[in-house]
């Protein structure tokens, strides 16, 4: 994507700026997304304090205990007391899929609303979020052992991109949105498409389209890619500054392996490479950076595709600033009176 087209994708008025989306007589949620390290967590914590809310985490590292430095976890500091949900919750062993965060976050939500509270969900997983805006039903989507387990072969012995292409040729929609080095997701599209005939992208479309239960606004915050870019590469140094060799070290020493799936993210595939001598440590801070640049564009191009959310931009604003825009939105939309 050239930086025009960025600039362009981000500072323009896209459909969706509706005051509230969802049912107005439904519970309600507040979004706060965006891709990696354009500001999420600052924001949204002292959203959550000014509107009476409580945080669910949607992201796929930060329910991870151990796993601190490299997904860049909320601490107890930055939280300032507001109670935070799918956060330290499993270990890296533990599977963890958008069915399972689905489960929790509708559990999280339930209890957010017992104590009076307002649901204000924060994370870069796009997915996930859509799992629980629109209730999306994964009852279809059944799994079968053997034929994910011969899939699961095809990419060890023949490679992703060998996977890839399967997907690609049954289901193209599917294999654009998936990249090709995602072997779980590329295993669950082919799985979905054996046991049913039919095509994931498909099922997805026609669950997107459902009208969510809740009264929601979505904010998705932005920022310049040059200035997003540059705000990504600073953290991968401070991560490191902070101890994550030692961090990806000590995990390895309590037993994790690359087989787990929460030591491919981001950060820790890239170090355990380092660490077993298949690269240095160098040449794995330059990977983490380039990995974690790729994963903001491939978020921004799910939050584009997404509807009614409701862009707000970061550059050259205040915190101040912002949370009086997202204040007024949400009055806007009914969410605060």
């Amino acid at each position: 994507m050239k930086m025009d087209d960025w600039n362009k994708e981000i500072s323009g008025q896209p459909a969706g700026q509706s005051p509230g989306c969802g049912d107005p007589k439904g519970h309600p949620l507040v979004i706060l997304t965006g891709p990696t390290a354009v500001g999420k967590t600052d924001l949204s914590v002292e959203l959550a304090r000014r509107i009476g809310g409580e945080i669910i985490s949607a992201d796929s590292m930060q329910i991870y205990r151990y796993m601190d430095i490299g997904s860049a976890k909320v601490t107890e500091e930055e939280m300032r007391g507001v109670r935070h949900y799918l956060v330290d919750a499993l270990d890296p062993s533990d599977s963890f899929d958008v069915v399972r965060f689905q489960h929790l976050a509708r559990e999280a939500a339930e209890e957010i609303r017992s104590h009076g509270a307002i649901p204000v969900v924060t994370g870069g997983t796009g997915f996930y979020i859509q799992s629980l805006l629109y209730d999306i039903d994964f009852e279809e989507t059944r799994e079968h052992p053997q034929i994910r387990a011969a899939y699961e072969k095809i990419a060890a012995e023949e490679g992703p991109g060998r996977l890839h292409q399967m997907l690609a040729d049954v289901d193209p929609a599917a294999a654009e949105a998936i990249h090709p080095s995602n072997i779980k997701r590329t295993v669950r599209a082919l799985e979905y498409h054996a046991l049913t005939g039919k095509r994931i992208s498909e099922h997805n479309a026609a669950e997107r389209a459902k009208t969510s239960p809740w009264h929601f606004v979505y904010f998705v915050l932005t920022r310049n890619r040059a200035e997003l870019y540059d705000r990504i590469n600073r953290r991968v140094d401070r991560m490191f500054d902070q101890g994550l060799v030692e961090e990806v070290r000590r995990l390895e020493q309590m037993g994790f392996t690359e087989t787990d799936v929460a030591m491919q993210g981001i950060g820790y595939k890239e170090l355990l490479a380092a660490l077993h001598g298949k690269c240095t440590v160098d040449e794995a801070r330059e990977q983490i950076k380039q990995s974690s640049r790729h994963y903001a564009k491939r978020q921004m191009t799910w939050f584009r595709r997404e509807r009614d959310v409701t862009w707000v931009s970061l550059d050259g604003r205040t915190k101040k600033d912002v949370l009086m825009e997202l204040m007024e939105r949400l009055r806007n939309a009914g969410i605060l009176a």
